[in-house]
């Protein structure tokens, strides 16, 4: 189950559900007490969230108010991560890097009232663009590649719809592997004048065999040697949070396996479609790739 970080540690499991079941306003105001007396609040919550950053491939935090229960949050049909306490529930919200700047909207639902939408700004961001000039055999696909990608991009429409509980109690991850980042998050390449989809993860340059390790606790959903990708490990941290490494050099885990934050999954390398030996770290909330800096530890 997950452990909540806003509900008072000093009150065991039968207590907190005594508080909450003690009468409505009573029992909010019983939490609310203990959160301004203990210094709990914004700064505890920012301390486990990522950074804001209400941008295409960024990140908002919204405010779903008092429930007794979880309300529960979609964008969409995708279900959205809900953390909070009684006192106060918010939603986290990945945007997607295509998404348009201006309103966009969520639909809450708390038990017993009617579902309704809550709206957000998407505010503009212009990412960094990059046109190079490079033989047309590395841009254009052959039919046999083509078929690969099409077949390895379908799969992973699975993997990244995974939804599961328990929830994580703490979104600020650790970089995989010590490294220069190579490459920016939202990078625009621009080939032959053909525009290709943006950067959607960080590059983190290491020598073949530097070890990769897992970000955030979580559990290997999926494994695997993809065309563009090449060697990869997914991970599945909880409520839609998901995060994935590529080029690996060695794959140290199978799908299944549940591992510490820290613990080594495989090694960087160069397979795939790549220049040279890399780690591509990606980052996943609500299925939109996000910028894996807004989630570091300080």
């Amino acid at each position: 189950m997950l452990q909540n970080p806003f509900v008072p540690p000093a009150l065991s499991t039968r207590s907190r559900r005594s508080v909450v079941r003690a009468g409505g306003a009573l029992a909010l105001l019983l939490l609310g007490n203990w959160r301004l007396a203990s210094g709990a609040g914004e700064a505890a919550t920012a301390a486990l969230l990522p950074q804001v950053a209400p941008v295409p491939g960024g990140i908002v935090r919204l405010s779903l108010g008092p429930s007794q229960e979880r309300p529960r949050a979609w964008a969409g049909e995708v279900p959205l991560l809900v953390l909070g306490d009684p006192i106060e529930w918010s939603a986290l919200v990945g945007i997607p890097l295509s998404a348009t700047p201006g309103e966009a909207r969520i639909v809450v639902q708390i038990d017993g009232q009617a579902p309704r939408e809550q709206a957000y700004t998407v505010a503009p961001k212009r990412y960094a663009e990059q046109r190079l000039k490079v033989e047309p055999k590395t841009v254009d696909l052959s039919p046999e590649d083509l078929a690969r990608f099409e077949r390895e991009r379908d799969h992973q429409q699975t993997v990244v719809a995974t939804f599961s509980e328990p929830l994580p109690a703490s979104l600020r991850m650790q970089v995989p592997t010590p490294g220069r980042r190579s490459s920016s998050f939202g990078l625009r390449r621009v080939f032959n004048g053909q525009s290709r989809n943006p950067h959607s993860g960080m590059d983190i340059a290491a020598p073949t065999g530097t070890p990769v390790v897992a970000p955030l606790a979580g559990r290997v959903i999926d494994t695997g040697d993809y065309f563009f990708n090449g060697q990869t490990v997914w991970l599945d941290h909880g409520g839609g949070l998901l995060s994935m490494v590529c080029h690996l050099s060695a794959i140290d885990v199978t799908t299944g396996d549940v591992l510490d934050a820290g613990q080594r999954l495989g090694a960087v390398g160069a397979t795939g479609r790549v220049t040279g030996p890399h780690l591509h770290w990606g980052v996943m909330l609500n299925r939109a790739m996000v910028d894996p800096a807004l989630l570091l530890a300080e």
